[in-house]
């Protein structure tokens, strides 16, 4: 679970590193708080938006291990407790 946080973090920031660079490219002071202030809740929706969607993908495009974890089933009118093949 840290891994993924550890992970997502700098996913999240691409955007402030994003409109960084660009304030920069602008020939403006990056670390002046009057050109973040108009910005920010839409940095933070699209940072959010890279989590997501990195989850999502991650999800769907991760690789399938057929030996993991088999939860408990019915067998033969028997429950077969959950293992690890």
């Amino acid at each position: 679970m840290l891994r993924w946080i550890i992970e997502e973090v700098p996913l999240f920031a691409i955007p402030f590193i994003a409109f960084a660079c660009f304030l920069v490219l602008m020939r403006r002071n990056p670390l002046q708080a009057e050109h973040w202030e108009e910005h920010w809740l839409r940095l933070v929706f699209a940072g959010a938006a890279v989590v997501v969607a990195s989850l999502v993908l991650t999800g769907l495009f991760a690789p399938r291990h057929p030996d993991g974890y088999v939860p408990p089933h019915m067998e033969n009118g028997r429950i077969v407790p959950g293992q690890f093949k």
